[in-house]
């Protein structure tokens, strides 16, 4: 019996093991429960979540949370009491986002909580003072096919009712697929959507009646500008916004009240072809318009970084892709986020960013931070908080010294972003940088902890385009009297690095001659047009052939690889093919006449010459491949050639030499 009981013990434990690893794999959908207990109208939420599956070597996994109560109001604490106004039937929702974890980001099902009893009172709470009035925040960081909410928070700062509008705009245009779909917009104060083209209403008065600023003070929105704060050519932002953004949705809203605080909720859906670079940085842009009477509105742009998996600490930038041409003078920026996720507060956070060599690392410049402190005097230790800037060989090193910033796991700590911080810095392109893709990734030191290792962020430049003017001149070896010259264009990727493909095409002329045939024949009797016959005669006869070739030459691709800035290599096949092939053969014959049948010298008596041409377009199709090296200007600019294409028609081997500029 004992056996028999082991037995079945132990095949429960494996089917126990074969369960928990049909859970790492994540073969099954994963579920946070929505639970709660009412109190009147005071209810207190929490979740069941499926256990977190550790990444290994990443800091401890965890979830963090997004509610909605289905009221208006939202929260990101992981239980929180929440309570209504009124009475009545109240859908809540719930996202959970599972941090430094391996399986599938949890799903969860709304659930009514019905109150019929008001017991407790509700306190306002102006949450969007210290934001201008206008806030714009989401419950996680957008990845692939997967949901996030934007929120949209707005308050009437005037002190009239208000009838206003609210913008939002997504799917920038530097990208070429859409990044994301609007599946969903949960309203509560009657706001309508509306469908608005290029244009928006204004008038040329603000809201206090006195006339608005002149045409020299208009703003003029930065594609970077992240403030709120007032501005007053709306038809301008508009524009503005429109050409940067491929989609928006319009919101109007009635009645609102002075100081009363609304918020809007956007489900948005990551689309599977959304750009999967996951050093990308994306923004959604939101404008808030208190009063569509007049033209004054508030602007927020919120970045968003690209994850294949949710981690706190990433490194990203808003230049993923760069034309070559115009980056010279431009500042690149990035951005280092971080999050103390220990039980207590971090006093001294360091972060060690590594800087690519073709950046000039004496043109950095710390853009923004959290949390805010100033820049630390050099050689100087202070006693408040500061940012410590310092530079080696390969890396900039940011220091937050003399802070507090709170850990997630911290008691008492209820607000998830106080936990979080960031370094937002630009640098430029050194003097003499090349066209390669950059890389950098930062170790991130919280006080005397093991260092945090981000991802890599990248930047990588467009192919680009350059077109190059070619000419220059064939040598054939094995051609008598061969003269053959050519023009044409190269196209390629615009100064490449090391390696690259160029496609050819070229017209040509090739003028020569072939062998000359000379003959000597004694004839007779021989009937000459004039005089009497004669007997017999030395007939000389020279046969010349010339060939006149107009060709067009075609390099479909080849590759080339540039040493250095001076000297290239390349090779690759080519097919050349007559355009007009016109060959004219001349036949010289002389007769000299033996008198009498007696021997000595013939006697000059009669040339003649004959003629013909015969002609063929589009004929004779030559292959071959050629090997090249040229010196100069390799990457963009004026150099020169040589080139030997190995035909596979006998005698049509040949060197090239030629002079190229690329544009």
């Amino acid at each position: 019996m004992k056996k028999l009981l082991l037995f079945w013990l132990s095949a429960f434990s494996f089917c126990t093991v074969i369960a928990q690893q049909t859970v790492v794999n994540d073969s099954i959908p994963r579920e946070a429960v929505i639970g709660y207990d009412a109190k009147g109208n005071l209810v207190s939420f929490k979740s069941e979540t499926p256990p977190l599956i550790q990444i290994a070597g990443a800091p401890k996994a965890f979830y963090t949370y997004y509610w909605e109560f289905g009221d208006g109001n939202y929260s990101f604490d992981k239980e929180p009491n929440h309570v209504y106004k009124k009475k009545g039937e109240f859908e809540t929702r719930l996202w959970t986002t599972n941090n430094y974890d391996n399986g599938k980001t949890p799903t969860s099902r709304p659930k009514k909580v019905a109150i019929s009893d008001l017991t407790d009172s509700y306190n306002d709470i102006a949450e969007l003072d210290e934001h201008n009035g206008f806030r714009l925040q989401k419950n996680r960081e957008p990845m692939p096919e997967q949901e996030m909410v934007v929120v949209m928070s707005y308050k009437n700062e005037k002190d009239y009712v208000a009838d206003g509008k609210l913008y939002l705009f997504y799917n920038e245009r530097k990208y070429k697929d859409n990044n994301f779909d609007l599946i969903d917009t949960r309203t509560y104060h009657g706001e309508r959507e509306v469908i608005e083209e290029a244009t928006a209403m204004r008038q040329e008065i603000n809201d206090d009646g006195s006339l608005l600023a002149s045409d020299e003070l208009l703003f003029k929105f930065s594609e970077k500008q992240q403030d709120s704060t007032e501005r007053v050519n709306l038809p301008l932002t508009i524009e503005e916004a429109q050409a940067h953004y491929k989609n928006w949705n319009v919101l109007e809203f009635d009645g609102m009240e002075p100081g009363e605080e609304r918020n809007v909720f956007h489900t948005i859906k990551t689309t599977p072809e959304m750009l999967k670079d996951t050093s990308a940085i994306v923004t959604i842009r939101g404008v808030y318009v208190p009063d569509r009477n007049y033209d004054n509105h508030k602007v927020k742009d919120m970045e968003m970084e690209i994850v294949t998996s949710h981690d706190p600490n990433k490194m990203s930038t808003n230049d993923v892709l760069l034309n070559y041409r115009l980056v010279r003078y431009k500042r690149l920026n990035f951005k280092v986020r971080f999050q103390n996720n220990g039980e207590g507060p971090a006093r001294k956070i360091r972060l060690e960013v590594d800087i690519p060599d073709i950046l000039d690392k004496s043109t950095i410049q710390v853009e923004d931070m959290y949390p805010k402190c100033e820049i630390c005097p050099d050689e100087q230790e202070v006693s408040y908080s500061c940012l410590d800037t310092m530079y080696t060989d390969t890396q900039a090193i940011f220091t937050f010294k003399n802070i507090y910033l709170p850990g997630s796991e911290q008691k008492n700590v209820k607000d998830y972003d106080s936990t979080q911080g960031f370094v937002k810095y630009s640098v430029k392109f050194g003097k003499n940088f090349h066209k390669k893709k950059t890389k950098s990734r930062t170790a991130i030191i919280f006080d005397k902890n093991e260092p945090i290792i981000t991802n890599y962020s990248t930047t990588r430049f467009t192919p680009g385009i350059s077109i190059g003017a070619k000419a220059g001149y064939n040598y054939y070896a094995g051609l008598d009297n061969s003269r053959s010259y050519f023009v044409g264009a190269t196209l390629s990727p615009y100064k490449s690095y090391k390696k690259y493909l160029q496609a050819e095409i070229m017209l040509g002329s090739h003028f020569f001659d072939e062998e000359t045939v000379r003959t000597e024949e004694i004839v007779g009797p021989v009937f000459p047009p004039v005089g009497d016959p004669i007997d017999r005669a030395l007939v000389r006869s020279v046969t010349r052939t010339t060939v006149e070739k107009y060709n067009i030459e075609v390099v479909p691709v080849s590759f080339r690889y540039n040493i250095n800035n001076i000297i290239g290599l390349g090779a690759g096949p080519q097919l050349t093919m007559d355009v007009s092939n016109k060959r004219i053969q001349t036949v010289d014959e002389s007769y000299f006449f033996y008198l009498n049948m007696l021997e000595g010298d013939p006697i000059p008596a009669l040339d003649n010459q004959t003629r013909t041409e015969t002609s063929k377009s589009f004929s004779d199709i030559q292959y071959g491949l050629f090997a090249d090296v040229t010196v100069g200007a390799s990457r963009i600019g004026p150099s020169v050639g040589a080139r030997y294409h190995f035909n596979f028609e006998n005698d049509f081997s040949y060197w090239q030499f030629y002079a190229i500029w690329k544009f």
